[in-house]
């Protein structure tokens, strides 16, 4: 069975999940198993196709920011990402149940430098359950608690929607939908490299439309190279 490239870290995510006190029940199989065979391998700990495949079918999905007055675009200048146009201080929230991977709190973008990691200002990316990475920058505050390895639920608030970085001083959310690459501060991957129109207005209206098969097969092309 084949293992995502992307996904070799999930084994080390998922303890500091376990970590933050949310309790992980072992398989039926290892609960009845002898001592001994306790001692083998954990090779069951990796996440596979078929278990990707399954939380993804099961993730639940929320429109990441709650407003009554909220738009987003279908493209976007450059990249496949979205803006995603709010006042600014309205929740911005977890899109589905995951680990946080990389949070800013402080906003080190310079106006008239290059394009670069700086430009998302404050932010929050996520691993989500169905192994794709949410990223939403711009922010004007990352929400207390929210740190690297923390667990998040689907809906759960997350920062403010804001303009920090190169926002051009509009309130808005920059959401990016991506691979979890090993390497941290990936941004040119982090931004986005999926479209998520489509997803949006699927979450907007109740539903459940997955980005998991969008992401893996973009990943089987690049290897997390933008």
């Amino acid at each position: 069975m084949k293992i995502h490239p992307y996904l070799a870290g999930l084994a080390a995510l998922a303890c500091l999940a376990g970590c933050s006190g949310e309790p992980v029940a072992a398989p039926a199989a290892q609960q009845q198993a002898p001592a001994a065979a306790v001692a083998e391998p954990a090779e069951q700990a990796v996440t596979t196709d078929v278990e990707l495949v399954a939380a993804a079918t099961k993730a639940k999905y929320v429109f990441p920011v709650k407003a009554k007055n909220v738009s987003y675009h279908k493209t976007h200048s450059g990249y496949p990402a979205t803006d995603i146009f709010a006042a600014c201080g309205k929740p911005f929230l977890a899109t589905t149940g995951g680990v946080v991977l990389e949070v800013s709190r402080v906003d080190r973008y310079k106006k008239g430098k290059p394009d670069g990691p700086y430009n998302g200002g404050k932010f929050v990316s996520i691993l989500g359950d169905d192994g794709v990475r949410y990223y939403g920058s711009h922010l004007s505050v990352v929400g207390t608690g929210i740190t690297k390895g923390v667990r998040v639920k689907a809906g759960q608030q997350v920062g403010k929607v804001g303009k920090t970085g190169n926002s051009s001083g509009v309130c808005h959310v920059h959401y990016g939908i991506s691979p979890a690459c090993k390497k941290t501060g990936d941004w040119k991957v982090r931004r986005g490299v999926v479209w998520p129109a489509s997803y949006l207005t699927s979450w907007r209206k109740g539903g459940a439309k997955s980005p998991a098969a969008a992401v893996k097969s973009w990943n089987a092309k690049h290897k997390c190279k933008p």
